[in-house]
């Protein structure tokens, strides 16, 4: 498996595809790299030479992208502002409630969890 970034990408995507794999990359991103570093897009990601792998970890590196750990301890660091500031957003955060004004009467069962129900015993 090549390793970009400290990600080990699959070998059998073609590039423009294992590229995704890193944090902070995604469609948009990949194909400038790979139109950048003028690799073959059709070209898997196993079948890189060394100066290819080269070529796209200085590309990602001279746009100066905020990719892996960066990007992970910069979003956490803005979770933990939003919460060190009780605003709204950092309550949400902080009881594990929807963020963005969804509904919570029905539905929001990604953030609440799953059900518990009170006040039923078995026997």
């Amino acid at each position: 498996m090549p390793r970009l970034l400290g990600v080990d990408i699959p070998n059998y995507k073609k590039i423009e595809y294992a590229l995704r794999y890193i944090y902070g990359v995604g469609p948009t991103r990949a194909a400038q790299v790979v139109a950048e570093t003028g690799i073959d897009p059709d070209t898997r990601a196993k079948d890189l030479t060394e100066e290819d792998l080269n070529k796209i970890t200085n590309a990602i590196n001279d746009h100066k992208y905020a990719v892996e750990g960066d990007l992970r301890r910069e979003t956490a660091a803005n979770l933990k502002r939003l919460q060190a500031i009780n605003c709204y957003r950092g309550l949400r955060h902080r009881r594990g409630l929807p963020v963005r004004g969804q509904r919570t009467s029905t539905n929001a069962r990604t953030r609440k969890g799953s059900r518990r129900t009170v006040g039923v015993m078995k026997k």
